[in-house]
């Protein structure tokens, strides 16, 4: 009974860590002036033009803000898909010698990867900001570079290292017993292994913020629900490849509407 409830317990918690999550993820877009889609308000619209070396302090131009932000993102959008993997490592403490410690342990291994993402994309967002290439709001100047983006993501779909990387993701019972540990400790492994694995295999859709508005909650959505349909053991395998086709075909489209409508 007491293992019941600490499971009920850690699995409530979870969740509420991604309602929280999004919640803040809300509250942020909305602060900056963007609605739901990212289309930017009159707030919003002053602030994407300005230039980042003014003489004075503006977050978006910062590490730490920015960082934060990602940080959030990344638990917003990838704490969904580790579902499966805590249900696979679950079924594990009644069959084999798992347990809770080892649970948190798999959770807490797997944050800490995309925490580190984080600060590696934030720091890439700052470059590409004081280089002209995004405005203040992380979203391309130039429909040729989302275009770009659009096309290699698409393409990193059909290569052998997204097909290696997916496969563990999809699989995670398979990597828990080739690789399995114990304890508290062995789970932070495990966890970290399966997190390292994650990030090879979804870093894509996090870097498509750039062409559609890293703060835009629609953009979020999409990369959230694309990355879970891709773990998900009956069908993600099936679309991988089909994905990768249509965000080449967009960004293809990117470049092509323009020019087509006369523009």
């Amino acid at each position: 009974m007491l293992g019941s409830s600490m499971r009920n317990v850690l699995w409530l918690g979870f969740f509420t860590a991604i309602l929280v999550s999004w919640w803040m993820m809300y509250s942020m877009s909305t602060g900056m002036g963007l609605d739901l889609i990212g289309r930017p308000g009159p707030m919003a619209e002053a602030m994407r033009n300005m230039d980042p070396r003014m003489d004075m302090y503006m977050p978006m131009a910062a590490f730490g803000p920015v960082f934060a932000m990602w940080a959030i993102m990344m638990a917003a959008m990838m704490l969904p898909t580790m579902v499966p993997t805590l249900r696979s490592y679950e079924d594990l403490i009644s069959s084999a010698n798992g347990s809770r410690a080892g649970w948190l342990g798999v959770l807490l291994g797997y944050l800490m990867v995309w925490v580190l993402f984080a600060a590696a994309i934030a720091g890439l967002q700052l470059v590409l900001l004081f280089a002209g290439v995004i405005d203040m709001l992380g979203v391309a100047k130039s429909r040729y570079f989302a275009a770009g983006l659009l096309i290699a993501v698409g393409l990193f779909q059909f290569t052998r290292t997204k097909e290696l990387c997916h496969g563990v993701c999809h699989s995670p019972m398979t990597y828990f017993l080739s690789r399995w540990k114990t304890g508290f400790a062995g789970g932070v492994r495990m966890g970290a292994g399966l997190g390292a694995y994650c990030a090879g295999c979804c870093w894509g859709f996090m870097a498509l913020g750039f062409a559609g508005g890293v703060m835009s909650l629609l953009w979020m959505g999409l990369a959230t629900f694309f990355m879970v349909l891709e773990k998900l053991p009956q069908i993600g395998h099936l679309i991988m490849k089909p994905l990768g086709g249509a965000l080449i075909a967009g960004g293809i489209a990117v470049i092509a509407y323009p020019v087509l409508v006369g523009g």
